[in-house]
């Protein structure tokens, strides 16, 4: 894992997140309810939006990113718990969160199946799964650049992958999406998913 991308991605995120990406969060979040699990949390910019939830358990691999989530964790109205974990291997009971969130992570995730089966476990049934993510534009040039930019892209940005097509992954492991918007003619969408599961 990078120690350098957790500073630049602050640095280089900043003005997307001041013009655009605050507001979609922050009307993301408004959808979550009870006790939430976040994946992938990063430097915590998340904390700060949450409102009218139990408690938030966030899980980050990266220590470089978890150090960096303190200052976002101070300015959290609600309780936040940071562990040390990714997200193909989660240590939650089943049917243990109400919501479950991921912004800006299935990017990077090495085994998104995996992760997806997880998330779906761990959520209780009829529970609500919230995303936020980059994904593989529809216009073939500009999702052919996609492709060819993913190589090099992956090495400077901690295995982000531009051209993952997430939005159908989602869909191939029984996922119904309940709610979608698109920015930026398709590049990032937000997605609200009921985990339609029967009771273990």
């Amino acid at each position: 894992m990078s120690t350098i991308f957790p500073t630049l991605y602050d640095i280089f995120m900043k003005p997307l997140e001041k013009r655009k990406f605050i507001s979609i969060r922050s009307q993301l979040l408004a959808k979550a309810t009870g006790q939430v699990l976040e994946i992938g949390s990063g430097t915590g910019i998340n904390f700060p939006l949450y409102r009218g939830v139990q408690s938030v358990t966030a899980i980050e691999p990266n220590p470089n990113m978890s150090e960096r989530a303190i200052e976002n964790k101070t300015k959290a109205v609600v309780p936040i718990e940071i562990v040390k974990v990714g997200a193909e291997s989660l240590p939650f009971e089943d049917n243990t969160y109400d919501t479950v969130v991921a912004t800006l992570v299935f990017c990077t995730i090495p085994n998104v199946e995996k992760a997806l089966r997880e998330m779906k476990r761990v959520c209780k049934p009829n529970g609500t799964i919230l995303m936020f993510e980059h994904v593989k534009m529809r216009d073939p040039f500009l999702s052919k650049l996609q492709d060819w930019l993913t190589p090099a892209w992956k090495r400077v940005c901690d295995g982000c992958c531009l051209n993952r097509e997430t939005e159908n992954l989602v869909k191939q492991n029984g996922l119904p999406i309940v709610a979608k918007k698109e920015f930026y003619n398709g590049l990032f969408v937000t997605l609200q998913i009921r985990n339609d599961k029967k009771e273990c």
